[in-house]
């Protein structure tokens, strides 16, 4: 039988023992005995999956070893749990643990309590020192600093320094970005599917600058992507209602910068189809896409997640725009064998366990609902003397500018409201004046905002105006088309329907 001497070292730093060092304090404790070195370079403490490890592990179950030897218990984990099963297989086999720094009589009970009171503390540093990586990359992250990773297609990097701090930021490719607003400007179109945006792309030999082949995954990732985005007032407003954390107030969204996307310390998914808990922070980069087509390809990729996750679209063009008024979630499209067929449930209330929504509160036809839908759009269609599809805007930055007036009365609103419980009656009538002076600008905003957008808005196509009139003989896609172009989302809770417009 022999010593086993184990090092270990996740990452060599100036300021950390070497694995030479380790191993020399081990080989003292051998007083000339025969030993056998582990050595895992490279491996955190947090688990035991590492080659050296094992390996020994092998050699102690199989009769080898007398003893371990280790610099510092650390060495062998910083985990309670993988402690505590380690010692388990060093006590069934008779083997010591000794570490050269610290002195443990693993024989006794009193030893055995100080070895694992000693663990618990090697478990704690390293999820402080975890918690502290975390809290400084997230600190870096609100400052716009540049946090390493692929290069996004349309961008190159160069150096530059924020807050006397050198860090990096991208800078756009000319040949690439124009690919890139072409990208949107193809998928804005709600004639246009991503098959339809990679076909084009091939018939007009337009080819990857970077080597690559144009599929729908690249495509559906780019067009997600706020690292392209000219953020103004109503992208901050777009990933407010979708629950993200912004890291800058609304006053910073002057329609230049573009956004850098993070998940969060609360966020449950790296994916970028699900917003709720990441984390925005304004980039210091340009953005090279205007708002209004990132949002029109933001909001149809989310229009797609939904149709994908309630049913398919085919039966029914209304799906991915329903949702239950109660959760928020979509509305999907189920059959029975009824006269009626089709009836839209909550996704929500029949594809979770725990049953967190208890539905619309009514059943939800599917026919009804369609036939109700085409008189709300053929009402909307009434109040334009000629229809309007807002395919050309305007980029008037006035509009922007009152949209951050509007929201930071909102705020200042919000703010004041939530004084009211706590406050006296001298403080009530300072709040009540304020709010209604607040009341009364915002509604003064809101009906210039009204008119500079209607004065920015174009001509909507007759072609939509064609597919209503001729409805029935119109096929599913173009009935999607003009939903679309008209509808927003759709709230249906306890018998009422709540519309919301595009415009």
């Amino acid at each position: 039988m022999f010593d086993a001497l184990y090092s270990r070292q996740s990452v060599e730093r100036v300021d950390s023992i070497s694995i030479e060092s380790q191993l020399e304090y081990c080989r003292y404790e051998t007083r000339g005995n025969q030993y056998k070195e582990y050595v895992d370079r490279g491996y955190s403490g947090k688990n035991t999956n590492r080659p050296a490890f094992e390996e020994m592990l092998d050699d102690i179950k199989n009769g080898k070893v007398s003893r371990v030897i280790v610099y510092k218990l650390d060495r062998i984990s910083r985990s309670i749990l993988d402690f505590a099963n380690m010692m388990d297989v060093f006590q069934k086999h008779h083997v010591e643990f000794v570490s050269s720094t610290e002195r443990f009589d693993t024989s006794t009970p009193i030893g055995r309590a100080m070895l694992n009171i000693c663990i618990v503390f090697a478990q704690l540093e390293r999820e402080t020192i975890q918690k502290r990586v975390t809290d400084a990359y997230y600190a870096r992250c609100k400052k716009g600093f540049y946090m390493g990773g692929r290069i996004p297609y349309g961008f190159t990097k160069k150096e530059t320094v924020i807050d006397g701090i050198k860090t990096s930021m991208y800078v756009p490719l000319s040949e690439e970005a124009e690919q890139v607003k072409l990208l949107y400007s193809l998928y804005a179109d709600p004639k246009n599917s991503l098959g339809d945006v990679i076909r084009y792309l091939y018939e007009h030999n337009i080819q990857h600058l970077r080597g690559a082949m144009w599929s729908t995954s690249r495509l559906s990732d780019m067009l997600r992507n706020p690292i392209y985005v000219k953020a103004d007032a109503d992208v901050y407003e777009f990933f407010k209602e979708q629950g993200a954390n912004i890291a800058n107030p609304v006053t910073d969204f002057t329609g230049f910068n573009a956004c850098y996307l993070y998940k969060g310390t609360e966020s449950s998914t790296r994916k970028q189809c699900d917003l709720k808990n990441k984390e925005i922070v304004l980039a210091p980069h340009e953005g090279i896409v205007s708002s209004q087509d990132w949002l029109k390809c933001r909001r149809r990729c989310l229009n797609n997640r939904q149709s994908a996750m309630t049913g398919k679209a085919k039966n029914s063009w209304l799906s991915g725009k329903v949702k239950c008024g109660k959760c928020g979630y979509g509305l999907m499209l189920a059959r029975a064998n009824t006269k009626w067929g089709r009836y839209f449930v909550c996704s929500t209330a029949v594809t979770t366990k725990k049953k967190k929504c208890t539905g619309t509160g009514c059943t939800v036809y599917a026919d009804v609902l369609e036939s109700y839908m085409k008189d709300e759009i053929r009402k909307r269609l009434a109040e334009f003397e000629v229809l309007e599809k807002k395919e050309n805007y305007l980029d008037d930055p006035k509009i922007n500018q009152i949209k951050i007036q509007v929201a930071n009365i909102d705020r200042e609103i919000e703010d004041l409201l939530q004084k009211v419980s706590s406050a006296n009656e001298v403080l009530m009538d300072y709040i009540n004046k304020r709010t209604e002076a607040l009341d009364s600008e915002k509604r003064s905003l809101e009906r210039e905002l009204s008119a500079l957008e209607q004065k920015s808005k174009n001509g909507i196509s007759t072609e939509i105006k064609d597919h209503v009139r001729k409805w029935d003989e119109t096929s599913l896609e173009d009935k999607k088309l003009v939903v679309d172009a008209f509808v927003k989302v759709i709230h249906i809770a306890d018998g009422n329907i709540e519309i919301t417009w595009n415009y």
